[in-house]
């Protein structure tokens, strides 16, 4: 049973269940245990399942370990300290692994200061990095705490030397466990955890989590099932949220009217200000190119102020060497700044923060308070943060996030279950292991969280295609990994190779590179694979200033053709992070807010002391969004979590556009808009254009579209079914289905020493994919591609619920036609056009569209509203 841990032991109780080494060691560098600490240490020592939720900075790794080292203490001291692993640390990170032995060697070289001599308590990390000579090292003798990363624990599993190491194992701490449990690496986890119970019997599980919700799933999804009941857990969330100083901060006096160089210039001054007004200063950008752009533009612009010394960038392009040099720095002091894209997101020591500036939209509350929680990284310091917008769309949803966090309002974590793909990995380990009675195994993979409904169909379709029974994929070069003996009902591995085979072939991050694009057999540049899933045949985009026809898609390489025009596929969007379906819904309310506010005639200060009162705002920002809103407003309608805004918009060369005002993220408009075009492009026999964002989607074509009459077609009942129909053939399906045929070792990306590269996995996946589908339309791998792109790439359950919003009138739909795009709409529609001008271009065309709203509110209106 998961319970809320309601007890908080005092410094003496606490005291008493430490060895006294260890105690008198704490006294020496500590005046008082954390909240967490007081929470969860003793029960730790009871050998009870705990999950730990608390803001960095809490001490949640020394309250994982204290009772640990206390208890390796107590059995060095009564010379009862055997060469078997007692702890198993897991990390997301090798960062973080070489991390914790860090902190681990203070307290432990500490104790045994007090003790007078050496304990012998080994620590080690063992990563795919570890030297074969360190490996050897640790067979002989192996660490009592072994520090490592989820795919290491899964090849330990099926290394028979080394899994007796594992025999006297008494807890299992998974840190960070918010960034493993919403991705294929927390499922794949949580079945090496199963595998481990299996082997050694039960051992006390540890949860280390920054701010997460919600806590029961995780709590769940850390201990697994016994029986088809959850085992028991219990929950120590410190809720003291650090205090918050959190701004959102624009640029300029005017986001609309300010052309795009002066705000790109205020921007620089802004964090420059920032920079100098504090010793140290973390910038996260939300994407690698912004973060290599933002430290050579402040190198340039302030050369007095910043060089190679005291600013560096940190990403996961950048080398280890390169990232380990800046954490080090930036842990010692000598850095004045470092901007990041998402890397320095987990809990990596870097010392103190004075400030955190986040460069536009985290795109969730969690996000936000995570990175901002980097700062003040000391017990019950203010957290101090700053939000830089450049948009009103931004500056809305920043503000709305910003209220979320001051009150605690936290992002809801999806975790991904059934996932097939993971499932035939670990099958064939299970086989090296020795071998399984097929219903035994069923039960121990079962209680795993992520696969607790996990149908007896799936399970045998697996099995079945391990087992080589789709006889047919032996002609494309995919052969049986296991054996099934159906009258002893059990399976186990085949072939001599096996152990080799997965050891070098595990894991569920999918081997990704550059994809070539070639123009008349010219390579004009490169895109990410993210980006490509998104082309379809005839879409056009920019690249290095050109516009681009994609043609079609072989390996690692497209090719294209010259092409003027829009684009129809902004270039930005791979980059872009998805905005959390609960954060759009909340902006989503404050629109319905502001929406009433007009309906009953409200004055401008009225409606001013509102935006105040709702969202912690200044006055700046607070008329900004008024602006805004009463534009909206006056020129057409707002559209909120009540009512859903379709607009008819004739654009330039007379092309059509249908305007979807769905404010639901990027992932659950990705549904709607692939479903609805794909009714539209079977109705009217017409290319369909889509575009996508956060706030909305748009519809295309050079003909009839009509596309509310096929968006009313789709019922809770046809939804996903259609949505998957329109998955057939793109190249989104393709590069899933790559990723989960390695994953499942259809494909082996190393194969006797060899790698495959990245381009000919691509080919080998889209034969295979091909094959698959005219040989059995629900073979299991595909049936996983497609789940993966509905569920976890896209989200088709909340996309879901919006559907059946409508069906039940819960939200209406109201439609205009515009000659101008509506405020609201002007992001989405512009983005494609923008792509294609140069910088002086654009902020002209923006205050040229802002003008010419303005202009048809004025000549609709003869009453002025403000």
């Amino acid at each position: 049973m998961i319970s809320e841990q309601t007890k908080t032991y005092s410094k003496k109780a606490i005291y008493k269940k430490l060895h006294p080494w260890v105690r008198q060691w704490f006294d020496e560098n500590f005046d008082d245990f954390t909240p967490a600490q007081k929470q969860a240490i003793v029960e730790i020592h009871n050998k009870k399942n705990i999950l730990i939720s608390s803001p960095t900075g809490s001490g949640k790794t020394l309250t994982a370990f204290l009772s640990i080292i206390s208890e390796l203490v107590t059995l060095s001291q009564k010379e009862e300290l055997t060469d078997n692993v007692y702890c198993i640390y897991i990390s997301p990170l090798k960062a973080l692994d070489n991390d914790i032995e860090k902190n681990l060697e203070e307290p432990l070289k500490g104790i045994e200061k007090i003790a007078g001599h050496e304990l012998g308590i080994r620590k080690a990390v063992r990563t795919g990095d570890t030297s074969q000579y360190q490996r050897q090292k640790m067979l002989k003798k192996p660490p009592h705490i072994l520090i490592t990363t989820p795919e290491t624990l899964s090849i330990l599993l099926v290394a028979p030397k080394f899994r007796e190491k594992l025999s006297h194992v008494k807890y299992v701490i998974i840190d960070e466990i918010h960034s493993l449990a919403d991705n294929k690496r927390g499922v794949h986890l949580s079945l090496s955890l199963e595998r481990l119970h299996h082997l050694i019997g039960g051992f006390t599980r540890i949860g280390l989590s920054a701010t997460v919700s919600p806590l029961e799933e995780v709590a769940k999804f850390l201990v697994g099932y016994e029986y088809g009941i959850e085992r028991d857990c219990l929950v120590a969330s410190v809720n003291y949220l650090k205090e918050l100083d959190m701004e959102v901060i624009s640029p300029v006096s005017d986001i609309v009217l300010a052309d795009d160089e002066d705000t790109r210039l205020a921007t620089y001054d802004i964090l420059d200000d920032l920079i100098q007004e504090n010793k140290t200063t973390l910038i996260f950008t939300n994407t690698r190119s912004g973060t290599e752009r933002f430290v050579y533009n402040l190198k340039t612009m302030y050369p007095s102020h910043y060089n190679s010394n005291n600013i560096m960038a940190h990403h996961s392009s950048l080398s280890k060497e390169v990232r380990l040099e800046t954490e080090n720095k930036l842990k010692n002091g000598e850095l004045k700044c470092v901007i990041s894209s998402t890397s320095l997101e987990l809990g990596i020591d870097i010392g103190y923060i004075d400030l955190v500036v986040l460069i536009n939209s985290p795109k969730s509350v969690s996000r936000a308070l995570q990175r901002i929680g980097r700062s003040g990284h000391r017990l019950h310091e203010k957290s101090k943060g700053k939000i830089i917008v450049t948009d009103r769309d931004d500056l809305v949803e920043c503000s709305v996030l910003l209220k979320d966090a001051k009150e605690g309002k936290i992002d809801k974590i999806n975790i991904p279950k059934n996932c097939l793909d993971v499932l035939a990995q670990h099958i064939y380990g299970m086989a090296i292991e020795n071998p399984w009675d097929i219903d035994y195994a069923y039960d121990v993979i079962r209680k795993s969280y992520c696969y607790k409904d996990l149908t007896r169909d799936d399970y045998e379709d697996v099995l079945s295609y391990m087992a080589g029974e789709y006889s047919e994929l032996e002609e494309r070069y995919v052969y049986a990994k296991i054996w099934i003996d159906y009258k002893e009902n059990t399976f186990g591995k085949r072939g001599k190779l096996a152990r080799a085979l997965y050891s070098t072939n595990i894991g569920t991050i999918p081997d990704s590179s550059g994809v070539l694009v070639k123009c008349d057999g010219e390579t004009v540049g490169k895109i990410e694979e993210d980006f490509m899933e998104r082309l379809k045949k005839g879409d056009t985009f920019v690249l290095g200033g050109n516009t681009y026809r994609f043609n079609y898609g072989k390996g690692m390489t497209i090719n294209v053709s010259p092409a003027s025009g829009p684009p129809t596929i902004p270039s930005w969007f791979s980059q872009q992070l998805p905005l959390s379906f609960d954060l759009a819904m909340d902006i989503q309310r404050f629109r319905a807010h502001m929406d009433s506010k007009f309906q009953y005639r409200r004055s401008k200060e009225e409606i001013m002391e509102f935006i105040h009162e709702y969202l912690y705002v200044d006055d700046f920002a607070a008329n900004s969004i008024y602006e805004y809103f009463v534009e909206q407003y006056k020129y057409a309608k707002i559209p909120s979590n009540r009512k859903m805004l379709i607009e008819y918009y004739t654009g330039f060369g007379g092309k059509k556009f249908v305007i979807f005002h769905s404010l639901f993220g990027r992932k659950v408009n990705d549904a709607l808009s692939r479903a609805t075009a794909y009714l539209v492009a079977k109705r009217y026999n017409a290319n369909v254009t889509i575009s996508i964002s956060d706030n909305g989607f748009y519809l295309s074509s050079d003909g009839k579209i009509g596309g509310l009459e096929s968006f009313r077609e789709l019922t809770p009942e046809n939804f996903r079914n259609i949505l998957t129909q329109s998955l057939s053939k793109t190249e989104t399906l393709a590069s899933r289905f790559r990723h989960c045929a390695g994953r499942s070792l259809m494909t082996l990306r190393r194969y006797k020493g060899k790698s495959k590269s990245v381009g000919r996995q691509q080919v080998r996946g889209k034969i295979l994919l091909k094959f698959v589908e005219e040989m059995d339309d629900n073979f299991p791998i595909l049936s996983e591609a497609r789940r993966e792109t509905l569920e976890d790439y896209m989200d088709v359950e909340n996309a879901e619920k919006v559907i059946q919003w409508i069906a039940n009138e819960e939200m209406e739909i109201k439609v205009i036609n515009t000659v101008i795009p509506t405020p609201f709409a002007f992001n989405l529609v512009s983005q494609g056009y923008l792509d294609v001008l140069n910088q002086n271009d654009k902020a002209e065309f923006t205050k040229r569209m802002h003008k010419a709203v303005l202009d048809k509110i004025k000549s609709k209106l003869e009453d002025e509203y403000y």
